[in-house]
């Protein structure tokens, strides 16, 4: 069990912040993760399949008095609600991969699994004193000997949807998300963390959020995004066609003053994603598919999937039944393998191709806007464009952010409905110039407090301002966060 004044910590703030510029050096590396370990060799591989689990829970503010509790323990304390009966399974499910990956190393198979867990989640372990997980967890990150078999995926710390994010909060999700991952599972850990998994595979299509996003992941050391198909088009619009879907992509982002910037993408595949994970579906599919050119260049095929971990009968109850048997079947030698997202970049481009040389895509709708803007990019002609398009085209849509780092942060929204930007506003300006002067700063406990408010405001639970007990949680958060950052 974590000590008490440990837990007393956690329980007041996580750590999600102070060593900004210690973590930016760690993660900023060239290294090869997979390369030196893997043992697979991609001329004997003609399609393969990588897997993710994405595990959630929010933090809420109904413990005693109050307190900051995860919904997991608020599911253990309310058995007779609801599916809170299912709190017990909900934990063995954070925790089996510890159980079944080390198993199955044992018996001599080559399994691959892929992990995202949200901040909140992570964090609501440490308070429940759920050492037995985070043990589990532990194992197969830390022991060198599992570390082949399984690749950690970094997200948002409070599963936020990066569309609706405030700008210049996308990278303190980011980081804050590094931050913790490093305090649980160490700094060596952290510098083998290459990919990253946005919440609810949601993808900002308005050209300066994306442009923000895409270069706050790469600030932050990311080489590559997992992206849902049908949120990227090629660059004259048009879908991606059907074998681009199975290779790298590069997914560039141009904002309104004409900057460029790219990153990997890794396509996952429209589908039922809880039960074709659980069913291991992707493998059959890669079966399926072959060998692939890129510049004269063959490289296999490779399917890519995520799915909640925990949430659904299937993952609950079908995964562990679809997801072991097939490593044993795999045993005796196949052409058609696991991957993880890393490990499969690395051996395509230690092949000889290069990033720049993967087709290239941008988020769904862009095309639209650079067709009417042409060549004079301006701010002013691309929000021309968006407006124009919002009012003619009714299959238009640009669901973004709704203030940029060029725009007053404050100014013109005094009166601003949404209350997660209207405190993400009040937070830059009590803080940003305190920081900017001095980053220790970030080191406060008042900073850390106010920090936390912000970021779980825009946990993708609060997203939708209904009616009901959610909506009530997410008042109770902006009226502390408000009371913090006055």
């Amino acid at each position: 069990m974590i000590a008490t004044t440990e837990l007393k910590t956690f329980v007041l703030f996580p750590p999600i912040s102070g060593n900004e510029a210690k973590i930016s050096a760690l993660v900023n590396n060239n290294n090869q993760v997979y390369l030196p370990k893997t043992n697979l060799k991609l001329e004997h591989i003609k399609s393969g399949f990588a897997c993710a689990l994405h595990m959630h829970q929010p933090t809420i503010p109904a413990g005693e008095n109050g307190a900051l509790i995860c919904n997991l323990q608020q599911m253990f304390n309310n058995q007779g609600d609801g599916d809170n009966h299912n709190a017990s399974v909900f934990a063995w499910c954070y925790s089996r991969m510890g159980e079944f990956i080390p198993q199955l190393v044992a018996d001599g198979c080559n399994p691959r699994i892929m992990l995202d867990y949200s901040g909140n989640l992570l964090w609501g372990l440490q308070q429940m004193g759920r050492n037995d997980v985070i043990d589990n967890l532990k194992t197969i990150t830390c022991d060198r000997q599992y570390q082949p078999y399984v690749e950690w995926l970094g997200t948002m710390w409070s599963h936020a949807v990066a569309p609706s994010t405030p700008i210049p909060d996308l990278k303190l999700q980011i980081q804050a998300w590094q931050h913790h991952f490093a305090s649980i599972f160490g700094e060596e850990a952290l510098s083998r963390v290459k990919g990253f998994s946005p919440p609810e595979m949601h993808l900002p299509n308005h050209p300066d959020t994306f442009y923000e996003y895409v270069k706050a992941l790469k600030d932050c050391g990311y080489r590559w995004l997992l992206v849902q198909e049908h949120t990227v088009e090629n660059i004259d619009g048009s879908g991606l066609d059907h074998r681009q879907k199975y290779i790298p992509n590069r997914l560039v982002a141009k904002n309104s003053r004409g900057e460029v910037i790219s990153i990997t993408a890794l396509i996952k595949t429209q589908g039922s994603d809880t039960k074709l994970v659980a069913q291991m579906q992707p493998y059959h599919e890669a079966k399926t598919l072959g060998k692939q050119d890129i510049k004269g260049i063959s490289i296999p095929s490779c399917v890519s999937q995520i799915a909640d971990g925990e949430n659904g009968g299937v993952m609950m109850n079908e995964f562990p039944r679809g997801f072991q048997p097939l490593w044993y079947d795999l045993k005796n030698g196949s052409d058609v393998v696991g991957f993880n997202g890393t490990e499969y970049l690395e051996l395509v481009e230690a092949n000889g191709i290069h990033p720049e040389d993967y087709p290239i895509c941008q988020p769904v709708g862009q095309h639209k806007i650079w067709a009417k803007v042409g060549y004079n990019i301006t701010p002013a002609t691309v929000e021309s464009a968006i407006a124009d398009l919002n009012q003619n085209d009714p299959q238009f849509h640009m669901d973004g952010a709704s203030w940029t780092n060029d725009l007053s942060w404050v100014k013109g929204y005094e009166n601003v409905l949404e209350p997660m930007n209207k405190l993400s506003a009040m937070f830059h300006q009590k803080y940003d110039r305190l920081v900017a002067e001095d980053p220790k700063v970030t080191q406060r406990a008042d900073y850390q407090e106010a920090l936390l408010y912000n970021l779980l405001l825009q946990t993708s639970c609060f997203r939708y301002w209904g009616q009901g007990i959610w909506t009530d949680y997410a008042r109770e958060l902006y009226r502390r966060g408000e009371e913090l950052c006055k």
